[in-house]
């Protein structure tokens, strides 16, 4: 039996997930994209605005629109910590479009708007990670 990751993805509202899987893959600012299996060396980084997959046995995956936070990965144990983390199935899809409609409008406006920007690129996580429920 191959060793499992314990894995939480918390926010202050709520712990979006706890249990355990083969792979945790997360977008860190500083490294990009990275893979964390059983017996990866102790890591912290500050995650990018992007989703989180969770892959389970079974081929079975959970994603997160994860916005901004860090990762901890210590002892087979996975920990997310984000301001905001949304499962794929808890995204409510017409706000989200409409938050990017809003957001494109204002770049239309001004396209250095860093407020917009930041919204527009919420919104397409938002988006992206729902597709995969």
């Amino acid at each position: 039996m191959a060793v499992e990751l314990d894995v939480e993805v918390v926010s202050p509202e709520e712990v979006s997930y706890s249990g355990t899987a083969e792979m945790v893959i997360v977008r860190t600012v500083e490294s990009g994209d990275i893979a964390f299996q059983a017996g990866h060396v102790p890591f912290l980084g500050v995650l990018a605005t992007w989703s989180v997959d969770v892959l389970r046995l079974g081929d079975e995956r959970d994603s997160f629109a994860v916005h901004r936070g860090f990762v901890e990965v210590s002892h087979n144990k996975v920990t997310i910590l984000s301001d905001v983390s949304e499962a794929a199935s808890e995204i409510d899809v017409p706000r989200a479009e409409q938050a990017r409609d809003r957001a494109s409008d204002a770049l239309k406006d001004d396209a250095s708007d860093a407020e917009a920007l930041a919204a527009l690129e919420r919104a397409d996580l938002r988006l992206r990670v729902a597709a995969l429920a």
